[in-house]
């Protein structure tokens, strides 16, 4: 088991850490998607086709890597539909569809994910998109998705559906005919989401659909890890400036405290996000219990640090000028994307027999 980034890791970090330092720093997320921003970040990182396989012109990284890039757009807040175009990567490179990810490894192609990647198509929301009511006749796909992330910004939507072979996993020209996409009013400002209705759209069946969950799991852990570090980061940083009753507010018991707690969350969190992703690449059967126990912990652990961010901010953490309130709705609206932590404890329980 290896739980320490190798030094090629950490110059990936430090690039994009770099990188969405200066293209995406935190006043400009309040602006939403750029486009520009990620022609860039494709165009001089190559991270959309960080985990695609380079008979597809990408680079064929493990998931590994590519949880080191998520932690940091994650600590960056980047807006748009980054996460879900991972995503759907993910599910491509089980079904090996070689137009969508040469597309999406140049740059071409914003995918979203939309449906559950695991359990029965119609039931409770196991995956991000609200639970699937798709059905596929082979050319056409009819249906609604009721919560896709970054729908409106995506151009290709990936998603299983009902057909006479079973689950299957199509995918569906967003901009074609007999698709209705909707803007949702959602929790975080930073990453929309949308209706997608669909009413007999064009669609190309890829496959049959894969069982994913626990990978996506993965992926959206190291996103929460990512926003951990940085409301702590920034929290830390403010201790040590804000002075109350002629004292450094880091100073005080009660603070000192709290940020201790803090960093002892984000520790933990970072070793099962490193475990998990080592899993995922080099021991798949102990990938189920590697990702249940990611989610239960640290969607959870991360809403609280950055809950605890705001609220170590004083009074002005809770206006909309200031950057804790973004961080807050980005962990709170992350901890739920893959079902509310009590979901992936039950099933972590499950899995250990308990």
């Amino acid at each position: 088991m290896k739980l320490v980034l190798s030094e090629e890791q950490q110059e990936l970090r430090g690039a994009v850490r770099a990188f969405l330092r200066a293209a995406s720093p935190l006043p400009k997320v309040r602006e939403g998607f750029d486009p520009q921003v990620y022609a860039r970040l494709n165009g001089e990182l190559g991270l959309s086709g960080l985990i695609v396989p380079e008979e597809y012109a990408g680079a064929g990284a493990d998931m590994t890597e590519l949880t080191v890039v998520l932690e940091e757009t994650g600590a960056a807040l980047l807006p748009g539909p980054f996460l879900t175009t991972a995503f759907a990567t993910v599910a491509l490179t089980r079904v090996r569809d070689k137009e969508l990810l040469t597309g999406i490894a140049e740059g071409r192609v914003l995918a979203a994910l939309g449906g559950p990647l695991t359990g029965p198509l119609t039931g409770p929301l196991t995956g991000p998109g609200g639970a699937a009511g798709l059905t596929c006749d082979g050319s056409a796909v009819r249906g609604t998705l009721a919560q896709v992330l970054s729908g409106m910004e995506a151009g290709v939507l990936v998603a299983p559906a009902r057909s006479g072979d079973g689950a299957v996993l199509v995918a569906v020209d967003l901009t074609g005919p007999g698709v209705s996409r909707t803007a949702l009013e959602t929790l975080d400002p930073t990453r929309g989401q949308a209706r997608v209705e669909l009413n007999g759209a064009p669609a190309r069946v890829l496959g049959p659909r894969p069982d994913i969950g626990d990978l996506l799991c993965v992926a959206l852990a190291a996103e929460q890890l990512g926003v951990m570090r940085a409301a702590l980061d920034a929290i830390v940083a403010y201790a040590k400036v804000r002075v109350a009753f002629g004292r450094y507010i880091g100073s005080y018991q009660g603070v000192k405290h709290k940020l201790a707690d803090m960093h002892a969350k984000l520790e933990q969190a970072e070793s099962i996000v490193r475990y998990a992703a080592w899993s995922a690449d080099e021991s798949p059967d102990d990938l189920p219990e590697a990702a249940a126990l990611a989610q239960a912990y640290v969607g959870r652990a991360c809403f609280e640090v950055a809950r605890d961010h705001l609220l170590l901010h004083g009074g002005i953490g809770y206006t909309w000028e200031h950057d804790a309130h973004l961080f807050y709705k980005r962990a709170k609206a992350d901890e739920v994307l893959m079902g509310p932590p009590r979901v992936h404890r039950a099933r972590l329980a499950t899995l250990l027999e308990l």
